[in-house]
């Protein structure tokens, strides 16, 4: 089964190809040479990642799906959310935004946050949404240099490592990546099984 990832990012297209079965094999943006960036202006993850996948399906009229992730951070009324990847300017440079977070928690007692991912699949024209949500804290410091984006900062619950010290492997267990992907799979799984049965 082929789908197209909307994105050029190929840390996430690793990381979620090592979730998927073999069965499932996607391709990148780049992979598929479009190399121009999708807009990202809508006012929430759900939004960005209905977009994306809506303009990808348009695009190459093909099954695929699209993914968008933010960071929330209670003490910041939520922010970065789906500002995350651009936080602290344009640039999309993950220290800065990093920085940018450490710095406005400097003073905050309260540095409880979460991941959210949200994935939207495009098959056979029917549009599927699936969410995965990963509770935790931000560190005071940068750790660990695995990961992506605010790894190096982001504690999930019941672990004292960040994202950033963790393998791949340990990771991709826990994370909101990682939970929506699975629900993914099942949904994909699903329908293979009921194309075996007809």
């Amino acid at each position: 089964m082929k789908l197209i990832f909307a994105s050029h990012n190929a840390h996430k297209a690793s990381e979620i190809q090592s979730i998927l079965p073999s069965w499932i094999d996607i391709k990148t943006l780049s992979e598929l040479n479009y190399l121009e960036e999708i807009p990202e202006n809508e006012a929430t993850i759900e939004g960005n990642s209905q977009f994306k996948a809506r303009f990808v399906h348009e695009k190459f009229e093909q099954n695929c799906f699209a993914d968008d992730t933010g960071l929330e951070i209670s003490s910041l009324n939520g922010r970065p959310g789906v500002h995350s990847a651009r936080y602290a300017g344009e640039q999309r440079d993950s220290n800065d935004n990093m920085n940018k977070v450490l710095e406005e928690l400097a003073m905050m007692s309260d540095r409880s946050a979460q991941f959210k991912t949200v994935i939207t699949l495009y098959w056979e024209g029917a549009e599927h949404q699936f969410e995965g949500i990963v509770r935790g804290q931000i560190a005071t410091l940068k750790t660990g240099s695995e990961g992506f984006g605010y790894d190096p900062i982001f504690q999930p619950e019941g672990f004292s490592a960040t994202f950033a010290e963790m393998t791949m492997e340990q990771k991709t267990v826990i994370s909101h990546r990682g939970i929506a992907v699975q629900k993914l799979i099942n949904f994909l799984s699903n329908l293979f099984e009921q194309l075996l049965i007809i």
